[in-house]
């Protein structure tokens, strides 16, 4: 984005912290009035997060101080209108101002605006790491080409940054220290826009190169995925079976969007996971993607490889000290599961407060992970210890079928298939996760 010079000078009398404060542009000025589109989408996508927040700090700023916004593209409305600052206060809007017109005229933050929140990352999750490791990995299928993924709707989405996660991380750090210190430490990206042929076709392939380069797994090389024919095609076309974040499993009234409605209101920054929170301005910022955090294999050990299984009946451990939370056992049905993370949404004392369930996209880029770190299929049920997981994060709403997915070791295949939402198998329980 070009600029004109600053159109705001500072007068010879103006310390430096008021020349700052002083010193904006026009540009500045319409981006932060109320209609910013323009502006905002300008910016390359994986840098419209930062300008939202910055907006948000800057607009949070001016209505602490009565400060107006139209003052901040008009030198003389600005320089009354901070006179009465004092120095800290005029020093922090300076900053905030700098950093904003920089963000506006290099069309990328400035890299100390990402050095807390990286550090923070770091700290508690080990994030750089875990990063890399997923991106490399996403690479390595196919599925990430030159830093982006095709979505369905033919529009290309650059993988999330590290700064973006990191500082959304540290955005949200007071609401998911309790999630923290349950153990949901574990990172997965999902290439949500993709379609979920595409992805199928994926881990297709990832399994046949798996057992190429180890030999001992042992896998059905004539048919490594198994899946009901629903799946095909689920996501796609005028009207697609397939709908996500449903609020009932019922034909009519379950109350969701398909992938498409999902991608167009996150190209406008106006779709957020529901348990995140309620305005669209607070989302990652990351169309076509969505991130998470789950619990390791082992909660007790942030880093541990893998993810955590789900338990079978009676086999759950607690994991937690600020709200102890019990994992959610197999042997309920989609609807009881479902309505266990509903009513935790308004109880913020619920151990499962801030959970979603998973998708078919969530679980196959989880497996994929898992078997890469741990050697083993994840959802392995019969091997005594773990069981299969339902997907409630989505629904087939003609079929009236929720997801779940496994390993089946006899066939030596990964599975994917569906089940009425009141019947109750056991067997069968839920991995939910927390959405950043």
């Amino acid at each position: 984005m070009s600029l004109s010079r600053p159109i705001f000078e500072s007068s010879p009398s103006a310390t430096p912290a008021e020349a700052g404060a002083q010193r904006t542009s026009a540009n500045l000025h319409e981006a932060m009035m109320d209609s910013v589109s323009s502006v905002r989408d300008s910016l390359p996508e994986q840098h419209r997060a930062h300008f939202e927040t910055l907006r948000q700090e800057i607009i949070d700023f001016t209505k602490v101080h009565g400060i107006s916004r139209e003052s901040l593209g008009k030198p003389d409305l600005l320089r009354e209108a901070t006179c009465k600052l004092s120095t800290p206060d005029l020093e922090r809007l300076a900053d905030l101002l700098k950093r904003f017109e920089y963000l506006l005229k290099n069309g990328e933050p400035k890299k100390e605006d990402y050095t807390e929140a990286l550090e923070y990352g770091e700290k508690f999750y080990r994030l750089k790491e875990q990063y890399d490791f997923q991106v490399s990995l996403l690479e390595q299928v196919g599925i990430l080409k030159e830093g982006a993924i095709t979505g369905i709707d033919g529009h290309e989405y650059p993988v999330p940054t590290l700064e973006q996660i990191a500082s959304r991380l540290f955005e949200r750090r007071g609401e998911l220290s309790t999630k923290h210190d349950q153990g949901f430490t574990k990172l997965l990206l999902v290439p949500f826009g993709m379609s979920l042929d595409a992805l199928q076709e994926t881990l297709k392939q990832f399994l046949l190169k798996h057992k190429k380069k180890n030999l001992s797994f042992d896998l059905d090389t004539n048919e490594p995925i198994w899946l009901c024919e629903d799946y095909q095609g689920a996501d796609i076309g005028d009207s697609p079976n397939l709908v996500y974040e449903p609020q009932s499993f019922t034909k009519e009234g379950h109350g969701r969007k398909t992938k498409a409605q999902i991608l167009e209101k996150q190209s406008k920054g106006q779709w957020i996971p529901a348990p995140v929170g309620v305005s669209g301005e607070k989302g990652l910022g990351t169309p076509g993607w969505t991130v998470h955090l789950l619990q390791p294999s082992d909660p007790s050990d942030p880093y541990s490889p893998g993810f955590a299984p789900i338990p079978k009946e009676g086999q759950r451990t607690s994991q937690g000290d600020l709200v102890p939370r019990p994992p959610l056992e197999a042997g309920k049905t989609p609807n009881e599961y479902l309505s266990i993370l509903q009513n935790a949404q308004g109880d913020k004392d619920s151990p499962y407060h801030g959970e979603t369930g998973m998708t078919p996209e969530d679980w196959i880029m989880a497996f994929m992970i898992h078997l890469s770190e741990t050697g083993k299929p994840m959802d392995d049920w019969e091997n005594g210890t773990e069981s299969r997981s339902y997907l409630t994060g989505a629904f087939f709403r003609y079929s009236l079928g929720v997801s779940f997915a496994y390993w089946h070791l006899d066939s030596r295949q990964a599975r994917l298939s569906w089940h009425g939402p009141r019947g109750r198998v056991m067997g069968i329980g839920l991995r939910s996760s927390v959405m950043v």
